[in-house]
Formats: structure tokens, C-alpha cells, sequence
């Protein structure tokens, strides 16, 4: 079955079948922080579900492909029929529109994932647009990422470590708590002492802590 066939060529649908969905997701580091967003609306503008997540640290690539699948998973579970999704991921938009292949080993079984559900919907279409006709989806998408760098550090407990690293469903964040320089020693008055065959000897029979530095100055 053709996935991007005219619609008319499928089945006999009218414009009332559609619903619209406008889908986005995003990385802060790439890998990083990530979420996705989506807007789901009916034929005639009126808003069907808000769509927004938070990920992990995941790829930007991944979370364009998760605000996909969570596209389609909605539509399928809410029984309609007919989706045209718009996304500003040109990269994932072509993919699964067959023009472009899909090399990436982290990428494909996403691929293949959205492949399935598409192929459960008797019309499905997708089109790129630039970002800023995507901005609702691209603001939910940034909202699942502040949700997700907002929320509070678990720190194992550990006594005597100044390095701790936090526990949750998410990946570790490590954390380096600041620890207190040592205070050293007042320095004392300057010493006086002279090199005998390439060995400083100090007057008065004071010594030197190892790793002091001295300026030899001729007298």
C-alpha cells in the first residue's frame, strides 16, 4: 500500500475525514535533554489533544521521531481514519516519505515503528515546513524539555563523598558538590641558608616541606 497517494485514490474520503496534526521535537546538546510536542486539530481548525513529553537524554533526530509515533498512536486509539502531519524535520519527513534511506541504526526501528501504525490508517500524509509555521508544536516540545530540566535532583545519600550522583528514572546527572579548600599554613619569615655542592642548606636547621619552590638569590 502506498503510503503518499493522493487521498482520493484510497478511499473515497471527504475533507470532514482529516485531522491535522503539526508535530515537533528537539534536543538541547544533541544528544541532550529532549522532548517532543505535537497539536492535533479536526478538519475544521477545532483542537483535538496536546501532545507533549519530555524524553530524556535523547538525539534531536529521536525526538522528531517520537512526536511522530505519539501522533500516531493517538490517532489510531482515538479511531480516526485520515492524518496529514506536518513537521519541520526535513530529515524524518522524507524518510518516511521513501525519499530518503534510513542508515541509522538508532533511527530505523523508529522508522519501521511509524511504518506499522501508518500502514493501520486508510489515508495518511506528511509535509515539511519551515519552523516558523510549526511554532505551537515547537513550543510544546520546548515546554517538555524545561519540565524536564525543573525537575528536583535525588542525591543518594553518602557521607563522607563530595561527589554524588542523583537517582531516577532518567539518566544520572552527575553533580560535584564544592568542596572546602584546606587552609595552609601561614607563611613564615624569610629563610636564610647557602648551596653547597648543588644542595641548598638551611641556616638555623629549618627544612622545607617537599613541593616549596625557592629563589636563590647571590649574597
Amino acid at each position: 500500500m502506498s503510503l503518499f497517494t493522493d487521498s482520493t485514490s484510497r478511499t473515497h474520503s471527504s475533507p470532514a475525514d482529516w485531522i491535522h496534526a503539526h508535530c515537533d521535537g528537539g534536543s538541547r546538546g544533541n544528544p541532550g535533554p529532549s522532548g517532543f510536542g505535537a497539536v492535533i486539530i479536526d478538519s475544521t481548525g477545532q483542537p483535538l489533544a496536546e501532545l507533549s513529553e519530555f524524553l530524556g537524554i535523547r538525539t534531536n533526530n529521536f525526538a522528531e521521531y517520537s512526536g511522530l509515533l505519539a501522533v500516531l498512536e493517538w490517532t489510531i486509539k482515538n479511531r480516526y481514519t485520515h492524518l496529514k502531519v506536518v513537521s519541520d524535520s526535513e530529515l524524518m519527513v522524507k524518510q518516511i516519505q521513501g525519499k530518503y534511506k534510513v542508515n541509522s541504526p538508532d533511527l530505523r526501528p523508529l522508522w519501521q515503528q511509524a511504518r506499522q501504525r501508518i500502514a493501520q490508517l486508510d489515508g495518511f500524509e506528511i509535509a515539511h515546513a519551515l519552523r516558523h509555521k510549526n511554532k505551537e508544536a515547537d513550543a510544546l516540545a520546548n515546554q517538555a524539555m524545561d519540565r524536564g530540566a525543573s525537575r528536583p535532583t535525588v542525591i543518594a545519600a553518602r557521607p563522607s563523598a563530595s561527589r554524588r550522583v542523583s537517582k531516577g528514572p532518567h539518566p544520572p546527572v552527575e553533580r560535584i558538590e564544592p568542596v572546602e579548600p584546606k587552609a595552609h599554613p601561614a607563611a613564615p619569615a624569610m629563610l636564610r641558608g647557602f648551596t653547597q655542592k648543588g644542595v641548598i642548606q638551611i641556616l638555623g636547621g629549618a627544612t622545607l616541606p617537599d613541593g616549596i619552590f625557592v629563589k636563590i638569590i647571590r649574597e
